[in-house]
C-alpha cells in the first residue's frame, strides 16, 4: 500500500505493506484523510531541525536515549535513532473509509461499515490502517467521507469547549482561527454563546462570521483587550478558548486581560505556558488545559484494550466526542462550508504540502483521496531479489522493535558468514520495510503467515511483545520451522504445557532456543571454567537493580506478565548453566509495599536450591538508583570468590581465572552464534530444552510465592 511519510522537512510517499487487523481493532481501507494545518506542517518542519535541535525541543525522548546508551552503548543507539529518522515518520491522525476486516474480538462494527477514525501513528494518511475500536466511530447516513475525515480536528474542538463549560448567553473569546477556531467557534454558537474570534487574517474571521461567529477581531486594528472589555459593558468576557499556536506566553497573558472576574481559560493550541500570578490572582481565573480528543486520550487500556469508560461517570469520552461531532456535521449544525477544497489524491501529496506552504492565502483544510487498489490490501512486499543463502541460514525476524533493531538485527549482520536474512515482519508495514532495507532483507511483512508458509525460511526469531511467543512459538515448531524466541519462552503453566507436549510427541522436532543470552556471555564462559573442577556446593548471590518502571507500563500487564516472568527468568537461567544441576526447591518473598507505587514482582527475592546441594539468590529490585551498576553477581566456591561485574569483568580471589573487556557483554552475539552452529553442524543445542523449561517453571513458582 502506498503511506505518506516524513523525513528531513518533506513529505514523500512510500510503498509498504499493508496491516494485517488485531484482536481489538478494525481494519479500514481509506477514502479520505484530513491533513492538520497546525499539528502536521509543525512535525514536518520539527523533521528538517538538525537531530541536537530536535533533541533540545524534546528532552523526555533525550532522557530515554540516555538511558538506551548506558545499556546498549552510543553507536548502537545513536544508529538505531538515525535508521529511524532517515527511514521516515508516520503522519496524519484523522481518516474516514470503509470496513475490510474486524478483528476477532471486536463486537458491533462490520465488513462493509462507513467509518471515521483518529489518532497519531494510526488513523495515518495510507491506504489501509488498523485502528482500534475505541478510536473508530460510524460516519452517519448521508455524510461524505471527506467531511467524515475532519472527525479528529472536531473531537479536539468540542473537547476544548466542554472544558469550557459554557452555559447559554455567555460571550466566549476563541483566540486563533484556524480550522479548530472555525469548529470551536460554531460549536460555541450551537451551545447559544455569544462568540467572540480573534485572528491576525481578515479570510479567517469572514469565513467564520459566515459559519456564524458573532464578532470578528484583529489584532491589528487595535488592542484586543480593550475592545473584549468594551464589547463586554466593561466586565470582560465569561470564558475564553485558546486555539492559535505560538511559542509566546502573550497570548495566554492576554486571555486572562481579557476576562471578567472568576471566568475560565482553556487552553486547546500549543502555546507558551509562562503565567504572571498578577494576571489570574486577583480575578480568581479558572485555568484548564484540553486534552486532545477528550477522555480515554492517551489511556492504552481505554485506546489499546478498547476498555470503555461506563456513560454515567464519563459522559463524554473521546469516542463519544468523535461521534457527537459527525452527528452535528450530519445534521447541519456544524458547516465546513467555504473551508473543504478540491481535495488532492494521495498521488499529489507533495502538492497538497506544498499549498500549506505558501506564501499566499493558505487553506484551512487540505484533503487527500484514495483510489481503489486490491494491491494496496497485501500484508507483504518484496523489495529486493533474494541473495544465494549459500549454505546459510534462512532466517525470518518477527517484532522489529527497538530491541530487535538495537541489537538482533545488528548481531546478525556481523553473523552474515552464517545467516541469510530474508523477511522482516512488523507490525506496521513501515517499521517492517524501514528495517528491512536498513538491515539488508529482501522482504517486508506485516502478517505472520508470510512467514509460516515459506518454505524457504529455516528459522524464526520471534522478538514480540512477551504474550504474543508461545503461540508464535508452537504456530513456527509446527511448520516446521526452527525457532529463536525472546525470553519470555511462555507467560504461564498452560502455554508451557504445550510446548513440552509439542516434543512428546516430535522428540526430533525443530530447534528450540529462548533468548537466555547471559549463559553465553564471555563473563559467564569464563566463571563456568573457573567452576568446572569445583568439589562441593555453591552459593550464589545475584544482584539486579532493575530500575522503575511505572505500574501502567505494557510490561507490568497482560502483554509482559510483569518483571519476574519477563526478565527475571535470565536469571533462573543462569543459575542453571552456572550449578548445571537440577533445581528441586524454589522459596520466594516480596516486599509488602505500602503504596501501590511499588510492586511486588519486582522487588522480591527468590531462592533455588538444587540437587547438586548449591543455593543460588536473586535480588530484584525497582528501589535502587540507576546511578548504580545493574548487575553483579558473587559466587562462593571452594574457597574462591568469583564476582561478575554487570558483565564487564569477572575477578576471582583464591584463586586463578577471570575476564576483563572494554564494555559491557551479556552474550547476544554469542548466543546467536551457538546457534547457528548447532543449527548448521548438528551440534547439541545451545541451551537444553529441559533447561529452558527449568528456568520457566521457576518464574511462575516465583510469581505465585510474591503473590501470596
Amino acid at each position: 500500500m502506498k503511506q505518506l511519510l516524513v523525513r528531513s522537512g518533506n513529505v514523500f510517499l512510500q510503498e509498504v505493506p499493508a496491516p494485517t487487523v488485531g484482536p481489538k481493532n478494525v481494519l479500514i481501507q481509506v477514502k479520505s484523510s484530513c491533513i492538520s494545518v497546525g499539528t502536521e506542517m509543525a512535525g514536518i518542519k520539527m523533521s528538517g531541525l538538525p537531530l541536537y535541535r530536535r533533541a533540545l525541543k524534546q528532552p523526555h525522548h533525550v532522557k530515554k536515549a540516555l538511558q538506551l546508551m548506558k545499556d546498549q552503548g552510543f553507536a548502537r543507539v545513536y544508529k538505531q535513532i538515525k535508521g529511524k529518522l532517515d527511514a521516515g515518520l508516520p503522519t496524519g491522525y484523522s481518516a474516514a473509509g470503509e470496513v475490510i476486516e474486524v478483528g476477532s474480538e471486536v463486537t458491533g462494527i462490520k465488513v462493509g461499515d462507513r467509518v471515521a477514525c483518529a489518532g497519531a501513528g494510526i488513523a495515518n494518511h495510507a491506504e489501509v490502517v488498523d485502528v482500534p475500536v475505541n478510536l473508530t466511530v460510524p460516519v452517519p447516513d448521508g455524510l461524505d467521507y471527506e467531511a467524515a475525515a475532519t472527525v479528529t480536528l472536531g473531537a479536539i474542538a468540542m473537547q476544548g469547549v466542554r472544558r469550557t463549560n459554557p452555559t447559554l448567553g455567555e460571550t466566549v473569546v476563541v483566540i486563533g482561527l484556524g480550522i479548530l477556531g472555525q469548529l470551536t467557534a460554531q460549536l460555541l454558537t450551537a451551545s447559544g454563546c455569544r462568540v467572540i474570534g480573534t485572528d491576525i487574517d481578515e479570510n479567517r474571521i469572514e469565513i467564520a462570521r459566515a459559519n456564524g461567529m458573532d464578532i470578528g477581531l484583529n489584532p491589528k486594528d487595535g488592542d484586543i483587550v480593550e475592545r473584549i472589555v468594551k464589547l463586554t459593558d466593561g466586565h470582560g468576557a465569561d470564558a475564553v478558548i485558546i486555539t492559535a499556536a505560538s511559542p509566546s506566553s502573550e497570548i495566554l497573558a492576554q486571555s486572562f486581560q481579557a476576562c471578567r472576574r472568576k471566568a475560565r481559560v482553556v487552553v486547546v493550541g500549543d502555546v507558551g505556558l509562562n503565567i504572571a500570578r498578577s494576571d489570574i490572582y486577583a480575578k480568581e481565573l479558572d485555568f484548564f488545559i484540553s486534552t486532545s480528543y477528550g477522555p480515554g486520550r492517551y489511556d492504552p487500556v481505554y485506546e489499546e484494550e478498547g476498555a470503555d469508560y461506563p456513560i454515567a461517570y464519563v459522559r463524554w469520552t473521546e469516542n463519544r466526542n468523535m461521534e457527537e461531532f459527525l452527528r452535528l456535521l450530519a445534521r447541519g449544525r456544524i458547516s465546513l462550508a467555504n473551508m473543504l477544497k478540491e481535495p488532492f489524491p494521495i498521488d499529489r501529496a507533495e502538492d497538497a504540502y506544498a499549498a500549506l506552504r505558501g506564501t499566499g492565502q493558505k487553506p484551512l483544510l487540505v484533503m487527500l483521496t484514495y483510489p481503489e487498489r486490491a494491491e494496496a490490501t497485501r500484508p507483504a512486499l518484496q523489495i529486493a531479489p533474494p541473495a544465494p543463502a549459500d549454505g546459510r541460514i534462512k532466517l525470518a525476524l518477527v517484532g522489529a522493535g527497538g530491541f530487535a533493531q538495537g541489537m538482533h538485527l545488528p548481531n546478525l549482520q556481523k553473523l552474515k558468514d552464517s545467516y541469510d536474512l530474508r523477511t522482516i515482519v512488523s507490525r506496521t508495514g513501515l517499521s517492517a520495510r524501514s528495517a528491512a532495507e536498513r538491515f539488508g532483507a529482501p522482504n517486508a511483512a506485516t502478517d505472520f503467515k508470510t512467514v509460516l508458509d515459506d518454505p524457504d525460511i529455516d528459522l524464526v526469531l520471534i522478538a514480540t511483545r512477551h504474550d504474543l511467543h508461545a503461540g508464535m512459538t508452537l504456530d513456527a515448531l509446527r511448520a516446521g520451522k526452527h525457532v529463536f524466541v525472546e525470553k519470555p519462552l511462555a507467560m504461564n503453566e498452560a502455554e508451557l504445557a504445550e510446548i513440552e507436549a509439542f516434543y512428546r510427541d516430535n522428540p526430533n522436532g525443530p530447534v528450540l532456543m529462548t533468548g537466555f543470552n547471559r549463559r553465553f556471555s564471555p563473563a559467564v564462559v569464563a566463571a563456568q571454567k573457573v567452576l568446572a573442577n569445583r568439589t562441593s556446593p555453591m552459593i550464589v548471590n545475584y544482584r539486579m537493580n532493575a530500575g522503575y518502571i511505572p505500574a501502567d507500563h505494557w510490561v507490568h500487564g497482560p502483554q509482559g506478565g510483569g518483571r519476574n516472568i519477563g526478565e527475571g527468568c535470565h536469571i533462573y537461567d543462569l543459575f542453571n548453566a552456572l550449578t548445571g544441576s537440577t533445581p528441586v526447591e524454589v522459596n520466594a518473598m516480596s516486599i509488602v509495599p505500602e503504596s501501590k507505587y511499588w510492586l511486588r514482582n519486582d522487588n522480591f527475592n527468590a531462592t533455588v536450591r538444587y540437587a547438586d546441594g548449591s543455593v543460588c539468590t536473586l535480588t530484584y529490585t525497582a528501589m535502587g538508583s540507576k546511578s548504580y551498576a545493574k548487575e553483579r553477581a558473587d559466587i562462593f566456591v571452594d574457597g574462591k570468590v568469583l564476582t561478575l561485574d554487570d558483565y564487564k569483568q569477572l575477578t576471582v580471589v583464591g584463586g586463578s581465572g577471570g575476564w576483563k573487556g572494554t564494555t559491557m557483554q551479556k552474550g547476544q552475539q554469542e548466543e546467536l552464534a551457538a546457534l547457528a552452529e548447532t543449527l548448521r553442524k548438528g551440534a547439541a543445542w545451545p541451551i537444553s530444552l529441559e533447561d529452558q523449561i527449568f528456568a520457566t517453571r521457576i518464574s511462575f513458582e516465583v510469581e505465585k510465592q510474591i503473590a501470596l
